[in-house]
């Protein structure tokens, strides 16, 4: 459930994959584009403050362009956010970036 929350603040891909093989992509602009604008900024505090935060994105933009480790950075933002809104408790840095 927690992906549909990703998906509506536009934390992943607008593709269609069946069987395997990309079928199109489309509707990017499909979810709320503020949630999006709010993750991307809490990703980039988190990758400035966060230590643990900081070590995950410096070894995931190591393979891959830097705005794609941020953006991965504020998915999994996206995804935590989600599940503490759904149940309560609060953020553990080490489950998320553990």
């Amino acid at each position: 459930m927690g992906n549909g929350y990703a998906s509506y603040c536009r934390m992943v891909k607008s593709e269609r994959i069946s069987n395997g093989k990309k079928k199109g992509h489309g509707n990017r602009k499909c979810g709320n584009r503020y949630l999006a604008w709010a993750w991307i900024e809490a990703a980039n505090f988190a990758t400035r403050f966060s230590p643990p935060i900081q070590r995950w994105f410096d070894r995931k933009a190591s393979r891959c362009h830097k705005v794609v480790a941020r953006k991965a950075v504020a998915h999994k933002l996206a995804r935590a956010g989600y599940f503490l809104m759904r149940d309560g408790g609060r953020f553990d840095v080490q489950r998320a970036f553990g």
